[in-house]
Order: structure tokens, then C-alpha cells, then sequence
């Protein structure tokens, strides 16, 4: 019985070691072109080379202007996240928290926003932007600002949606203890129902700041000017050329990925947490 059980053991150990590598290995091999030749990466070497810094030195020097474009998604990003976790979580809170007659007409009208592809909403978008022009408190978020790309993911149904569904978990004995206390609602929201629900706003971070980082369609849109352009658009650039050099794109790529990779491994210990819904003091 034990001998049945340490071979049915083996096969699980190898299986998952083979799964494990066929998902890593996109990783492995990106790195190791980020060190060789276009034409060796054409080729599929599967050797590290010793063309890193002159592929850096490329993508730094090219008049794509990486470094900017790597600024303007950072800056974007970060403030994106940051709003939409303070927008989007009040929403949610409010639908759980507080009732009302029309609370889950309006929720459930939100929830349908999802069904509609964001393709078809590419040219209202862009009208009612390109409008902001000439209006002189909206131009922050015209057309060609990063205004323009942070606002329309500052509240999401998706993230509405996620922080009312773990608002259910929350306990409503402290809000009851809090406001009998005396402290105010926004107080209650700012001090007890924020610090309390650090694993949610883990999982909600990583997710925002991953879509924002990697948003194509609508900064492509939005985004008019060259020194306004975010990395997922030079990115794109760099593959357009008539002889693309390989090696330079991949050091790009490489590059790009470290910010959402820092993010997911300093918050994953409280990311499986958050989508399950856990609450953690």
C-alpha cells in the first residue's frame, strides 16, 4: 500500500514539475533574448549571450522615447489605482452598507455595463472627450491628457461589484460600536472598514494596476501626442518596424513586466485572501 502510494506521489511531483516548466518557460526565454542577437532570437537560441547592455543601450537611444513612455505609464497607473481603490470601494461599501428602495436597480444597472464590449464604446468616448477641449475645468481629462486614460477606470463595475461582495464579510457590529462611539461615517470608512479589509484592497490593487499598466486600446485613442504615449503603445511600435530588432523588444518587455511583478509579490500573501473574500485585521 505504501509502495502504491509513493508511486502515485512520484507521478504527481513530475507531473507538476513539467506543468510548472511549460508555465515558466515563456519567462526563461524572454530573459534570456533580452542577451542576444535579433537574428539569434529569430533563431531560438536557447543560450545567454552577451548583448544586453548594447540592447538596452538601443532601446534607451531610440526615438521611441521608452523612458518617457515608461514615466507616463507609471505615473497613470499609480494614480489610477489609487482613485479607483477610494471611488470604487465607497460605491461598494455604500451598496452593502446603506439601504434604500432603488439601491439594487442602480446596482444591478451597473452590473449590465459589463455585457457591453468597450469597442463599442471607443467612439462615444472619444466625442465626448475630444468635447472636453474647450471646456476649461475638464481639459485635465481632454483628449491627448492622461486625464483622459485614468478617469474611465476610476470606478469600474468589476471593482464595484468585488468590494461589495466582500463588504458582506465585513463585520457590521463595528460599524453599529463606531457610530454609537460617535464616530462619523467617513471615519468609520477611513479608520475601521479600510484597515480591516487590507487583503481585498491587496487583490483589488494588484488587478487595477495590472490593467492600467497594461491598457492598449483606449491610451492608443486617447493618447495623440508621441511624448504622451504609455509602454504598451511603444511596445507596439518597436514590432512595427520593417526589420524589428528582437532582442531590443524583448528587453523592453522584460522591463515593462518588473513593475507588475514587484506589485504582485510584495501584496500575494494577502491576494488569495482577497478574492476569496477573507477578512483580516
Amino acid at each position: 500500500m505504501n509502495k502504491k502510494f509513493n508511486i502515485i506521489n512520484i507521478f504527481k511531483y513530475i507531473f507538476l514539475s513539467v506543468l510548472s516548466f511549460i508555465s515558466i518557460f515563456p519567462f526563461i526565454w524572454m530573459i534570456i533574448a533580452t542577451t542576444n542577437k535579433s537574428v539569434d532570437v529569430t533563431n531560438g537560441t536557447l543560450i545567454p549571450g552577451g548583448y544586453f547592455i548594447e540592447n538596452l543601450k538601443n532601446l534607451l537611444a531610440s526615438d521611441l522615447k521608452y523612458t518617457t513612455a515608461f514615466k507616463n505609464s507609471l505615473v497613470i497607473s499609480i494614480i489610477t489605482t489609487v482613485l479607483a481603490m477610494i471611488v470604487s470601494s465607497l460605491a461598494g461599501y455604500a451598496f452593502e452598507v446603506y439601504k434604500s428602495k432603488s439601491r439594487e436597480r442602480i446596482f444591478n444597472f451597473i452590473l449590465l455595463s459589463m455585457m457591453v464590449p468597450f469597442a463599442a464604446l471607443i467612439v462615444p468616448l472619444f466625442r465626448l472627450f475630444s468635447k472636453f477641449n474647450s471646456m476649461g475645468p475638464l481639459k485635465a481629462i481632454a483628449i491627448n491628457t492622461s486625464g483622459a486614460v485614468i478617469i474611465i477606470s476610476v470606478a469600474t463595475a468589476f471593482l464595484i461589484f468585488f468590494f461589495r461582495q466582500n463588504t458582506k464579510s465585513f463585520p457590521k457590529d463595528l460599524i453599529e460600536a463606531a457610530r454609537i462611539d460617535g464616530l462619523s461615517e467617513i471615519g468609520i470608512f477611513f479608520r475601521i472598514y479600510m484597515p480591516t479589509m487590507k487583503s481585498t484592497y491587496a487583490a483589488a490593487t494588484i488587478v487595477t494596476f495590472m490593467a492600467s499598466w497594461n491598457s492598449y486600446l483606449w491610451p492608443l485613442i486617447a493618447l495623440q501626442s508621441p511624448e504622451k504615449r504609455t509602454l504598451p503603445l511603444v511596445i507596439s511600435a518597436l514590432g512595427s518596424s520593417y526589420t524589428p530588432d528582437y532582442g531590443m523588444i524583448m528587453t523592453a518587455v522584460v522591463i515593462a513586466t518588473l513593475p507588475t511583478a514587484l506589485i504582485f509579490f510584495l501584496m500575494q500573501k494577502h491576494f488569495v485572501a482577497g478574492m476569496t473574500g477573507s477578512v483580516k485585521g
